[in-house]
């Protein structure tokens, strides 16, 4: 499945749902701080971020790259330990690793690749995509630049 409809999607869930508005503000209201961008912009990070955490939440294939500004959002939950762990053990029933790609176990796919792969799960997973947010994936060989979830690291 190739995603390619603008969001929100018809048949999909709003990734808002996956955070309660406390949690999503608080978010937001990091990344507006942190990176300077509006409210707005900053709640979509927030909720396409947690789309994506529950697409790397049954992902034990390739992994899932962000894209940069889902990176952003990544990086801010992380930093609400308590919050990103109780999310992980609600969404996924464990924990889910930020892992900054090496360069030396290889590559998994393209950049394009892994967008797209990235896509279609998000929308498996039964959520709708900001497509807007997803330009490219992040550059994932170095943690500031980006970062995959490691689909085989722990069901700790």
């Amino acid at each position: 499945m190739t995603v390619t409809a603008e969001w929100p999607l018809g048949t999909t869930t709003d990734p808002k749902a996956l955070l309660s508005a406390a949690l999503l503000d608080l978010l937001a209201t990091r990344i507006v701080k942190d990176h300077d961008v509006a409210p707005p912009l900053a709640e979509r990070i927030a909720a396409q971020t947690a789309a994506f955490l529950a697409a790397c939440a049954n992902n034990t294939g390739r992994p899932l790259t962000p894209s940069k500004a889902i990176d952003i959002g990544w990086h801010t939950f992380l930093l609400h330990t308590r919050d990103y762990a109780d999310f992980c053990q609600r969404v996924a029933g464990h924990f889910i690793h930020h892992v900054p790609t090496d360069p030396a176990e290889g590559e998994h796919g393209t950049a394009a690749a892994a967008r797209q792969r990235t896509l279609d799960a998000i929308a498996a997973a039964g959520y709708a995509v900001d497509v807007d947010l997803w330009p490219e994936a992040a550059d994932c060989s170095q943690c500031h630049a980006g970062c995959s979830d490691s689909p085989n690291s722990g069901k700790s």
